[in-house]
């Protein structure tokens, strides 16, 4: 069985990403599972069109988990793995962490307890998967999110950025998380995955960042209008266009990820190395815009 992690900032496309990994797996008759680690609880929504599925924290907290506890909730049987696992596009199993009440408890602990469920209900040998996939919310690596890559749970994290300073900013989080935790049985960083978003294009800033922090670019994904016509549909992009060439890339990650064996532990920027990078992306974006509108003078 081969678990794989996707991190990276908030809407920085991991869904999109790890949900097309996903259905390119099952497509080759892998027996593929993802589950969402977001509390928006949306990762799965590509794979399972317009089904809304219930949380894990959502069903357990109807079964009384505060009442009860976990352990009664298990052992009493009063949670079933199908109430909590459905199968969405190409039989891709799609599961749901969801997160607290509004105003009420911590998005990260209930990361804690959703999978902690999951493995109580014998997840991994009743379904048997070939590939579990974890969608993981990185904007702020706590214990509850870090989960995944704290306990070793993934043989390897994957970090999704543009070339937005936020979103370089928020992958170096992680690679600061996955540093921390790598002595005490942590998982590794496979790669870093460049997913265009926003005015500015330029794969050599995360190339560079990526051979800084001692990893590699494992994928290029551009910024294209399908991928965003798919999603209104609620579908990947290899369901939706099937022979589109974006659809070919998506197949090509997805390989390059399964067949990788080159990780490492990443070495984290120090604050004057991220300033460096940040007003290396502020001169090419102002660069790129004068080019475009003819030097209008706009201040950034």
């Amino acid at each position: 069985m081969r678990q794989i992690a996707f991190y990276g900032k908030g809407g920085i496309g991991k869904s999109t990403i790890s949900s097309n990994i996903a259905a390119a797996y099952a497509e080759r008759g892998l027996n593929t599972l993802m589950i969402g680690c977001d509390p928006k609880s949306d990762c799965t929504r590509n794979l399972c069109g317009e089904v809304e599925i219930p949380t894990i924290l959502d069903v357990s907290r109807d079964k009384e988990i505060e009442r009860l506890g976990l352990d009664k909730l298990v052992e009493g049987n009063k949670i079933e793995l199908d109430e909590v696992i459905y199968k969405g596009y190409s039989g891709v199993y799609c599961s749901e962490c969801g997160g607290p009440k509004p105003g009420f408890g911590c998005a990260g602990r209930g990361v804690i307890v959703a999978i902690d469920l999951l493995k109580r209900l014998k997840i991994f040998e009743e379904l048997k998967p070939d590939v579990v996939l974890y969608d993981v919310l990185g904007d702020v690596v706590c214990g509850g999110f870090a989960m995944p890559l704290r306990k070793g749970l993934a043989d390897e994290v994957y970090i999704v950025t543009s070339v937005d300073y936020l979103a370089v900013y928020a992958a170096n989080n992680i690679c600061k998380g996955i540093g921390e935790f790598a002595d005490k049985g942590g998982s590794p960083l496979g790669g870093i995955i460049y997913n265009v978003r926003g005015m500015l294009d330029d794969e050599t800033v995360v190339s560079d960042f990526a051979e800084k922090v001692g990893s590699q670019v494992i994928g290029h994904i551009p910024n294209a209008y399908l991928i965003a016509e798919a999603e209104i549909e609620g579908k990947t992009v290899i369901e939706y266009a099937p022979e589109s060439e974006i659809a070919k890339l998506f197949r090509n990650l997805a390989q390059g990820i399964y067949t990788n064996t080159l990780t490492s532990v990443p070495a984290a920027l120090e604050q004057k190395e991220m300033r460096e990078i940040g007003q290396l992306i502020r001169k090419r974006t102002k660069e790129k815009y004068k080019h475009r509108t003819g030097d209008m003078n706009t201040n950034f």
